[in-house]
């Protein structure tokens, strides 16, 4: 049943192929997790040429043909805009990603306090300062003297209006549905004072949230593990527990989740059951697994496109694969498992399915049956972490 999923905890799963959802059924089923088997972006749709109907459509087909009667969600994934929403209102989504990333300051966080001062200006500060800085009991997460609340309100505030915005207008669209917040991709991660900050203005202001992405240390790059220091990511994420346990009314949401085995017992540990992942493009890293299996010579043209196109499609996301570093020698299907290879490969889907699209659904629609046991080995490995 497609409807919205509120606390429950939630694990995404993106499909830009439109032929992963069985496969994810097979992995999440018996789980304890409700899915989402419609995720995607404006800027996937794009790179890919589908629409938010379309992603609908083939997934609620395969959830047809699957027998699947439990709830399950659909996610319009990182909406910038109003004008955003529409597509995916009429499509029938009940799960909106809301991005203001573009109204973040990042620069806040090493501004003097003179600039700070001039860019909170008409922010409403003495109203702000006189709620903030009155309170001085034990938090968890800490308390904000003067200047930390002046570069929360220079690097949130914007984002938190526009945020506002967009949940104003999609409440005149659609009555029912969650409403996810996401920072996570900004340059600056976001404190647990800040995520406090977000957390609160968001409800004063009466917007009802089902769960928020901050932006964690460390890096969350896409199709690997996580680049940092486990220990203090460890700590950070106590905090920000810490934050959501003060409300109650929201769970935590993990954006490029794919493939970040080592994050999953920390999020279990610290979130419990107040959790939502999001992963996309490692389904599509499965779906040239298999064609690496089973169509070499395709793979192998796919490969060569993503190395051609890596320095350019890499612009809108945050990776460090150097293709100099790709491991000589390995046998094709073992490329999938080398961490430049991965990236490569991933940032640059939208290359090789402007050309070769036809030639890859064709192949994994001939060779269903191992495309849909990677899915379930790979997502496997997720999920189990999450138990």
């Amino acid at each position: 049943m497609l409807s919205p999923l509120g606390l429950t905890p939630s694990f995404g799963f993106g499909d830009r192929l439109g032929l992963a959802t069985p496969g994810h059924i097979a992995a999440v089923k018996d789980t304890g997790l409700a899915p989402i088997f419609a995720q995607q972006s404006v800027r996937e749709n794009a790179r890919t040429g589908r629409t938010p109907q379309k992603v609908m459509d083939d997934a609620k087909r395969a959830v047809e043909a699957a027998g699947w009667d439990k709830p399950w969600g659909a996610d319009a994934d990182h909406l910038k805009t109003v004008d955003d929403l529409l597509p995916f209102v009429a499509a029938g989504y009940t799960f909106f990603t809301v991005d203001p990333g573009a109204h973040v300051d990042n620069a806040a966080d090493a501004d003097p306090v003179s600039v700070l001062q001039g860019k909170a200006a008409g922010q409403a500060w003495d109203e702000l300062s006189a709620l903030y800085l009155s309170e001085n009991g034990e938090t968890g997460y800490g308390s904000f003297e003067s200047e930390s609340l002046l570069r929360a309100l220079v690097k949130y505030g914007r984002a938190i209006s526009h945020t506002i915005a967009m949940y104003r207008r999609l409440s005149e669209l659609k009555d029912a549905f969650d409403f996810e917040v996401s920072v996570d991709e900004t340059d600056a991660p976001t404190t647990p004072l800040e995520h406090f900050f977000i957390v609160n203005e968001l409800t004063r202001a009466g917007v009802k949230f089902t769960s928020l992405a901050p932006r964690f240390i460390g890096r969350f790059e896409k199709g690997v593990d996580y680049i940092g220091v486990i220990a203090a990511l460890d700590a950070e994420m106590a905090k920000h527990a810490a934050v959501t346990a003060q409300f109650g009314t929201y769970k935590l949401s993990l954006h490029s989740g794919s493939d970040k085995f080592s994050v999953y017992p920390l999020i279990v540990k610290h979130w419990g059951s107040r959790l939502h992942v999001k992963t996309a493009g490692t389904s599509y890293l499965e779906a040239l697994r298999a064609l690496a299996m089973t169509e070499p010579a395709l793979f192998e043209r796919i490969w060569a496109l993503g190395l051609e196109r890596y320095d350019t499609d890499r612009a809108t996301y945050h990776v460090s694969a150097d293709p100099a570093l790709v491991a000589v020698g390995l046998p094709l299907p073992a490329l999938l498992d080398d961490f430049h290879a991965r990236e490569i490969l991933h940032v640059t889907f939208g290359s090789a399915l402007t050309e070769f699209g036809a030639e890859i659904k064709s192949a994994l629609v001939r060779h269903a049956d191992v495309y849909n046991a990677n899915l379930q080995k790979h997502f496997g490995k997720h999920l189990d972490l999450l138990k």
